[in-house]
């Protein structure tokens, strides 16, 4: 994981906190982490990044180093002295990593005093905004494999060290390994590789090269077969090669195709994988894969085994970013709103909780409610925007989802691996009825507001108007 340090953050909160410190206003607050639309035009995204939020978190501080150069930018030596000593003390409720979240609803609730909570504002939407996006793509991408393997190779197009945290969000997603030796290392998944066109180009003939790195490299061994001809050159010597290899009782675990056709050429490979009785050689197809690409793969029934996803996952394409905020909600003993022209960016107030709906045997009805923190269940809930709609779930199974994850600076339970996350993610993900999770016009999950929160906030909203 990398190091951070507390000036992983925006000029403005650190100036801010500087105001705060002098006119002694370092009041308890609440703010609200939530994402206000739906990346991809999907139908859900995928809660990613706490882990490695509450990790920085708790070990967060200014270093010698942060504070001397803060110096030079007008902080005044009062307040350098008092960041000398800072901690995040503060209490976090969230979801659970891996979790099926929805706009409007807050997914993660910071409680903590203004300095503190400002400070980490930055680093928290950076870090949540970005593994959320790559493991909702991810998790778009597997819906549509089925259970073919995902491998993810974006590192070199990812946006720097952002390709760091991509792997592990596409793994939270549900992808099964990745080229990423660091992170792969960091956080104990599979890692997986095969050869670079160069490798081939490096020797003068296709064949000689397949034959030194099938000796040199036997275990999980895989040849790309494009960098000339696949059906007229790559193919033949990739069977060359995979029988020499079964008669030193090896196996050629796959070819790879990178270019052309893959529905066409995946069928035409296979065949002559087959009729050279290689039939447990697997097919891996890598060049610009998407959701979309793959779906068109899997209908045209191409044989491909292995997807090597690339740019398109790591970078989230086409969105490249989600839209997440960090919003007050509570300060000074008081409520807090921000007002917007539009109704939509008009922020809830209050310290709250949200409530997942479900029958009697926990079947998902796809409706969310948000509540304010003293209520225990909600009746009927409001559709944010359109008080006019509304739905009575009176009497369905309320769950509450913001839980306590740390307290007083300390997380409250042990660090979860990647692998419980993704295991978590999956099974939230299967209960979620089949129509959140197509590509074209998911059906819209409900998310609303009881009656009390409602009413607090045109209360709030009036009340600034006059």
């Amino acid at each position: 994981m990398f190091q951070f340090t507390a000036t992983y953050t925006d000029l403005y909160q650190l100036s801010m906190a500087q105001v705060y410190f002098n006119k002694n206003q370092n009041q308890q607050a609440v703010f609200d982490y939530f994402f206000r639309k739906l990346p991809f035009n999907g139908g859900y995204a995928i809660f990613a990044g706490l882990e490695e939020l509450i990790s920085i978190i708790e070990d967060l501080r200014f270093t010698e180093a942060d504070l001397k150069y803060l110096k030079q930018h007008d902080f005044e030596p009062e307040f350098l002295a008092y960041l000398k000593d800072f901690r995040f003390r503060g209490t976090i409720n969230a979801m659970s990593e891996g979790e099926i979240v929805f706009p409007t609803a807050p997914v993660l609730q910071v409680e903590a005093n203004l300095i503190e909570a400002q400070i980490i504002e930055t680093i928290l939407l950076n870090t949540l905004n970005f593994q959320t996006l790559i493991a909702t793509k991810a998790s778009r991408i597997r819906n549509v494999a089925g259970d073919k393997t995902l491998l993810d190779f974006g590192l070199r197009r990812a946006q720097g060290p952002g390709g760091y945290y991509a792997s592990r969000a596409a793994m939270i997603g549900g992808f099964d390994g990745s080229s990423n030796v660091i992170t792969g290392r960091d956080y104990g998944f599979p890692i997986s590789g095969t050869m670079a066109h160069a490798f081939v180009q490096s020797y003068d003939d296709e064949l000689t090269a397949f034959r030194d790195f099938a000796e040199h490299r036997p275990k999980n061994c895989v040849l790309l077969v494009d960098t000339y001809d696949t059906l007229k050159s790559g193919m033949p010597n990739a069977i060359t090669v995979a029988k020499e290899m079964e008669q030193r009782g090896q196996k050629l675990l796959a070819i790879r195709l990178d270019s052309g056709d893959l529905a066409y050429l995946a069928k035409r490979c296979r065949k002559m994988l087959d009729d050279a009785n290689l039939t447990y050689v697997k097919i891996a197809a890598s060049n610009q894969l998407d959701e979309y690409v793959i779906q068109s793969l899997q209908n045209q029934n191409a044989p491909i085994d292995v997807y090597g996803v690339g740019t398109n996952l790591v970078i989230g394409k086409p969105n490249g970013a989600l839209d997440g905020v960090y919003k007050l909600s509570f300060a000074n003993g008081k409520p807090r709103i921000k007002i917007s022209e539009s109704i939509s960016k008009v922020t809830l107030p209050h310290k709250k909780q949200v409530y997942r709906i479900s029958t009697e045997d926990h079947t998902l009805i796809g409706a969310d409610a948000i509540a304010l923190a003293n209520e225990n269940s909600v009746s009927r809930m409001y559709h944010p925007v359109e008080p006019f709609k509304n739905l009575s779930i009176e009497g369905l199974t309320q769950t509450p989802m913001l839980q306590p994850i740390m307290q007083e600076g300390k997380r409250l339970y042990p660090e979860k691996s990647v692998q419980e996350v993704a295991a978590f993610s999956k099974k939230q993900l299967a209960a979620l009825p089949e129509e959140f999770k197509r590509f074209d016009n998911p059906h819209i999950y409900k998310v609303g507001i009881s009656n009390q929160l409602k009413e607090e906030r045109d209360r709030l909203i009036a009340a600034h108007k006059n």
